[in-house]
């Protein structure tokens, strides 16, 4: 599994085209959430533009490949980091969690 963060790149991203640039982000992490390949996606509430996903692939380099269809791949629009890691205690009441 692994952990990935986003940072977006304000300064690169063009205003004239930030709502559309943004609704097509959201369907490529809403396309990826419905498929399995991210478990949790989410905004960090301390910095703009940046979030995280918790992920799993089979490989790092097919985590890549997924993170090379977002939108804000292109031009280098944004960075990702990515952390792999191993669940080792996962809460039964996770979900409870949704929105907070």
């Amino acid at each position: 599994m692994y952990i990935v963060s986003e940072y977006i790149d304000r300064d690169k991203l063009p205003a004239e085209r930030a709502d559309e640039l943004m609704t097509a982000h959201r369907a490529w992490f809403n396309a990826h959430f419905d498929r399995g390949d991210f478990l949790i996606v989410g905004p960090y509430l301390d910095m703009e533009g940046a979030g995280i996903m918790i992920a799993q692939a089979e490989s790092r380099e097919a985590l890549k490949e997924i993170l090379r269809g977002d939108v804000f791949y292109a031009d280098n629009m944004a960075r990702y980091e990515v952390h792999e890691f191993r669940a080792a205690m996962v809460a039964d009441g996770i979900t409870a969690y949704t929105g907070k």
